[in-house]
This record gives structure tokens, sequence and C-alpha cells, in this order.
């Protein structure tokens, strides 16, 4: 799927094979080197890109330019008023946990990143790592402390194109997740969305040895997402919202609030716009009109 709103941007998801099915969520590619090449000048806005929180662990190769995280602001405030001190130029590889809040990044003209989000129990049985120290973090690819992960990093970065880079991950990543496959997934993977996902989770929680109490399921899904129960529920009813927005907009459908947040079972309207503010950093009605019109949300544009 590709949703750039510059003509010289590339903005692309894909979906991982079905041998990966259950381990890789998607792959995102951001290319704005083009724009470059052909003459045109970006502004720092349209280098920006938005991310909202998310219970998917990711892994990110900078193939080209830079990336430094910006502060994302208060709700309300204009993009002047969100432009503090930024933060120090990110390693050219990195590992993110979920996270409970939005994050803002801006690029150099000449970015090239390749991105994938990964389901954070699937990267766990992969590695041993500890969700619980990714949590909200980002962290030099080095944090998985294994020499094949190491040989993996630099070839991802030697990749020259977006197919390089897919086809290095996935081979590498393919005999490792045949390794916990049965150990990850006890039956078919869960279906894409975070709903899907998520009752999976606690189906498996459930069904997991001895003590079968919630407690205890709650306590493994946990462990084996980065997140509690509850936090899942939030961003998959956010994503769920958020995917009805999107659909009303292709059908030109009128979006009313007070009707989408009892659909989706929010206290009211406003309910709704305090756990969008708190999910992206902006109200529902500022984040619908940015996802149309502002190029550095084309991640989610891409998502839906």
């Amino acid at each position: 799927m590709d949703a750039p709103l510059h003509p010289c941007t590339i903005a692309r998801l894909h979906i991982p094979p079905r041998a990966l099915e259950g381990c890789l969520y998607a792959y995102l590619w951001r290319d704005l080197s083009a724009a470059t090449t052909q003459g045109e000048t970006l502004s720092d806005a349209q280098c920006q890109s938005w991310f909202p929180a998310t219970p998917l662990c990711g892994l990110s190769w900078t193939l080209s330019g830079r990336v430094r995280e910006l502060d994302v602001g208060t709700d309300g405030a204009s993009d002047r008023d969100r432009d503090g001190e930024p933060g120090p130029w990110l390693p050219a590889s990195v590992i993110g946990g979920p996270r409970g809040g939005p994050k803002r990044f801006q690029a150099t003209p000449d970015c090239r990143a390749f991105m994938v989000a990964i389901r954070p129990e699937a990267l766990q049985a992969m590695t041993g790592i500890d969700l619980a120290e990714l949590k909200d973090r980002m962290l030099p690819l080095s944090f998985i402390d294994d020499p094949a992960w190491r040989a993996l990093d630099a070839a991802m970065l030697a990749a020259r194109d977006e197919q390089t880079a897919r086809r290095t991950l996935e081979d590498f990543l393919l005999p490792r997740w045949r390794a916990v496959r049965d150990e990850v997934l006890a039956d078919d993977p869960p279906p894409r969305g975070y709903a899907g996902w998520m009752q999976h989770l606690a189906l498996r929680a459930i069904a997991a040895g001895h003590g079968r109490s919630v407690r205890q399921a709650e306590r493994r899904i946990k462990q084996w997402s980065g997140q509690s129960l509850r936090a899942l529920r939030l961003v998959s009813r956010a994503e769920a919202a958020f995917q009805q927005v999107r659909k009303l907009d292709e059908d030109e459908g009128a979006v009313i609030w007070s009707a989408l947040a009892q659909d989706h079972g929010y206290a009211d309207q406003a309910h709704l716009c305090r756990e969008t503010r708190r999910l992206s950093g902006f109200s529902p009605e500022e984040l619908r009109r940015r996802v149309a019109q502002d190029e550095a949300f084309w991640a989610y544009r891409v998502w839906v």
C-alpha cells in the first residue's frame, strides 16, 4: 500500500509472507531521496514522521541519511510551539518496544529507511530479551547481544534498496521463526488487527500450563507483550475507531464523533477525545485533518 502526498516521496507498507505470519506484522519503507535527485526541496515538516502508540515492537534501519527524535508537544499546539530541542541523531539501526504514546521524528532529505513492525512475543521467543527493558524505549540494535543479529545488522545496512532489505531480513528470520513458532502459536496465526491478536494472546495465556486465574493470565500477557491487557484493549479500540473514520472519509461520509464513541465502547465523546490525544498527541478531528493533509502522517495512511 502506498500513501505519500508529495509526488517525490515514497511511503509504502508491505504485508510479510505467509511463512512469517504471527511473527512480522508489516514492513514500512520511507524514501525521501528522490526529491533531491529531481531538484525538489522538502521542508523540515515534510521530512518528519508521526507514529501513534503501538503494542508492537519495531526494528528500523536507516540506509541513507539520518533520523532523530523530536518532542511531540501537547495537543492543540502549533507546529512552531511543538518544536523543542531535538534529540541526538539516532543510530542507523534501532530496536523499539511497545509504547503508550506518540513519537515524532525528523529525517534528513536524503533519508531512506526500512522499518519492521514485529509482534513482541515473537521477538522475545527468538532473542530471549526482556520486553520490560524495551517498553517506551528506542535502543541500538546491539541491545540484542547475539553475533548472528550483529551480522544481520551489517547486512541490512549494506542493502541497496527495499527489496534487498526484505530478502535479507526474511532469509535471517525464517529459520529462527520456524524453531519457535509452535511455542508462540498454538494454532493458526492471529488475524490482522490488534483486536484479533489481543484475543489470541488472551486465549494462549488462559490455556498455558497451571494456574489459570485471571490475574495469572494477565501476568503472562504482560510477559509476552510487554504491556498490560488493559493497555492492549485501549490501543485495539482506538485502531478500530480510526479505521472506521478512514473508511467514512474514503466513502465521503460524515463522521459523528459521539456516535463513533458509542460504537467502539467509549463512555462518551470526551472519553474518545482523551484517549485519542493520549495515543496520538491530537484530538480526533485534528488527527483526521492531518492524516488527510500532512506529509508527516504517512504512517497513518499506509496502516489502514
